[in-house]
């Protein structure tokens, strides 16, 4: 009886919120409200004090401009937490953006979306650093899981279904039936790789030493994997490695396609492992249905098309990829009960 009491309380006096925890961007979902934040996943920290000094997008700004006493820092590599001060400072930042004025007496219930795959340690983490930050309750979900949730993929009934969510840090391409996950792999190159590889690219070429904020731009504006009607160029500045002066130059799709090109091989080559691993029956209906793209990775400029002839299996890219993971949180916000079976389980005890 008292449980009962306190499940029908307990949403009037805390909020629930989603939290889509990734390398390059984190997104807030509030349970009535959407996504009311999106923001880089970057804390700028005084090296002297040791204060926090900006977080999100003015701590971005930051990033490759600071000087001796201040260093802007991303705390999350490969979508796991590697800096847990600054994770618990960035979540604290975010989970109070997200309540914004409507504060409520008990801290919120927070459902986190973490890569598949991640050990009981990197749980343990992300599930610590949120309680430090405020959440009262945590709950840890699969991003592909979360992934497919949010763009109301059929993954509870007994129909295949495939996704390859392409996010900043880490590539998760799974296979999903029954509520549950039936083949993945979890992938270390993404969005920040190939960012790298347009930097080495540069550098190999055009002998210029670019900034990763630089070859983001040039990748979002004129990166494709496929080759167009038009040609498309994009001027970067840089430092010249051989007279150390400022120089720029224009790089075209083609350049960046080249950059690219290993990464985005690799990235088809584990797509290809999983289906080769996945049940005819399930690989039936991933034939029918196709394979889903999300995370910002799905948003480069023929990718779907080249999947699609490499795999021969159909490619679609899912509306609003870059925000799949964290509307799965809202789904699973609505009914906690409903989605028990699909939240991470892990040992509180486990040290």
């Amino acid at each position: 009886m008292f449980e009962r009491i306190t499940k029908r309380i307990a949403p009037l006096l805390s909020h629930d919120i989603g939290i889509d925890l990734g390398t390059a961007n984190t997104l807030v979902y509030l349970r009535g409200k959407g996504i009311v934040v999106v923001e880089p996943s970057v804390v700028a920290v005084n090296n002297k004090t040791g204060q926090v000094v900006a977080v999100g997008a003015q701590a971005k700004q930051m990033l490759g401009r600071t000087p001796a006493h201040l260093s802007a820092v991303r705390p999350l590599v490969d979508g796991v937490v590697s800096d847990f001060e600054a994770t618990e400072e960035m979540l604290a930042y975010f989970i109070n953006r997200a309540q914004g004025t409507q504060k409520k007496m008990l801290g919120p219930r927070a459902v986190i979306g973490v890569p598949s795959g991640i050990t009981n340690v990197e749980i343990r983490a992300v599930k610590d650093a949120a309680q430090n930050a405020g959440a009262r309750e945590v709950y840890i979900i699969e991003e592909p899981v979360a992934a497919a949730l949010g763009i109301r993929m059929p993954i509870r009934e007994a129909i295949g279904s495939m996704i390859v969510d392409i996010g900043g840090g880490n590539t998760d391409i799974a296979v999903l039936s029954l509520g549950g996950i039936v083949r993945a792999k979890n992938l270390r190159i993404a969005g920040d790789k190939l960012n790298q590889d347009i930097i080495s690219y540069v550098r190999s070429e055009f002998k210029i030493l670019i900034g990763e904020k630089t070859a983001e731009e040039v990748k979002i504006a004129i990166g494709a994997v496929v080759e167009g009607d038009t040609q498309l160029q994009a001027m970067v500045r840089g430092r010249d490695l051989i007279t150390g002066l400022p120089r720029e130059v224009v790089l075209s799709d083609s350049d960046i396609r080249e950059a690219i090109s290993t990464s985005i091989d690799t990235i088809i080559e584990a797509v290809r492992e999983v289906l080769e691993t996945t049940p005819p029956e399930i690989l039936g209906d991933i034939m029918r249905s196709g394979i889903m793209l999300t995370g910002g990775g799905a948003l480069i400029k023929g990718l779907d098309m080249l999947l699609a002839e490499w795999l021969k299996v159909p490619v679609l890219v899912a509306d609003d990829p870059l925000t799949a993971v964290a509307r799965g949180t809202g789904v699973i916000l609505e009914n906690i009960d409903l989605y028990q079976d699909m939240l991470i389980s892990y040992d509180d005890d486990f040290a």
